[in-house]
């Protein structure tokens, strides 16, 4: 897989994990739609193998999806206003975190937000009960330099500008734009490993709607796949989706997980992948045809 730019490193994306979900996502598609994007990594690594004509992006998390699209945009911008607010860190960078955080909670400012995931602890986010951002700094770095920053802003710009449509809608809407020919990829809130609330979203999802939801998918013919339960270590966690769905289900190996980083475990997290039957059936059609080529040529 090409390599694909990213902003930060953000706990919970899937970056990590892309070259094996996009194994499901054959060329080419109307559209990849994500309505729980966060920070759009299967997006991008979709365009970046230029695997569809067109994108969807959406997260109820409204300065992330302002972020995105303000760098697809205009990323000129975005480069200068990062620059200008990390070189004001220099000489006092831990009270200017907290500066540029309260300024943020006032003002939601993506360029801002895009400082403070750069900047705080493991990437990971975290919100209060009232919806703030109260991630601490992460004290040994500064974050992404502004010419590395840059480098990313516009290589995400030059993949997705044109082809990408931006939303911060609650994930159900989203689902009634998809189509038969789109591929809708799914990494909901709900099955984290925090509690019944996870400080990293602003809410969850019912399971329960969350599968009525998959079935009307299906019955509507449209292309899904979906990260849900999983493992780490012994411990499973989520309910899985029922196998009356019809969905293959598939098991990737996460490596380390960053929330077993911060508690200062080394347990794998295993994690599922459920996936339609007509995205399972081309790509073993694929390998099917891989496979033939390859005996031909040896033969």
């Amino acid at each position: 897989m090409s390599s694909v730019p990213h902003l930060v490193q953000y706990q919970g994306s899937k970056r990590n994990l892309a070259a094996k979900i996009l194994d499901y996502i054959p060329t080419k598609c109307n559209r990849i739609i994500e309505p729980f994007a966060g920070t759009a990594a299967i997006t991008m690594a979709c365009a970046v193998n230029h695997l569809a004509d067109k994108y969807i992006i959406n997260d109820l998390n409204k300065p992330l999806v302002g972020l995105l699209e303000l760098v697809v945009n205009n990323p000129s911008y975005v480069a200068r206003k990062y620059g200008e607010i990390w070189n004001e860190q220099i000489d006092r960078s831990v009270e200017h975190y907290y500066e540029i955080r309260e300024k943020f909670n006032k003002t939601q400012d993506p360029v801002l937000f895009l400082y403070l995931l750069a900047r705080c602890v493991k990437g990971s986010v975290r919100y209060n009960s009232e919806g703030m951002f109260n991630q601490s700094p992460d004290k040994r770095r500064k974050g992404t330099a502004p010419q590395k920053m840059e480098n990313n802003i516009f290589s995400i710009s030059y993949i997705l500008k044109g082809k990408t449509e931006f939303y911060s809608n609650d994930y159900k809407i989203l689902l009634k734009k998809a189509l038969p020919g789109d591929i809708v990829y799914m990494d909901p809130p709900y099955q984290g490993v925090c509690g019944d609330r996870d400080s990293r979203y602003f809410a969850g999802i019912n399971h329960n709607e969350f599968v009525e939801e998959l079935n009307k998918l299906n019955k509507r013919g449209i292309s899904f796949i979906v990260s849900y339960d999983g493992k780490l270590g012994e411990k499973s966690y989520g309910k899985e989706i029922p196998k009356e769905i019809g969905l293959e289900h598939v098991f990737l190996n996460a490596g380390r997980s960053s929330q077993a980083t911060l508690l200062g475990k080394s347990d794998l997290t295993i994690e599922s992948l459920y996936i339609t039957k007509d995205l399972v059936n081309v790509v073993e059609k694929i390998k099917k045809e891989n496979r033939s080529e390859l005996f031909e040529r040896v033969s």
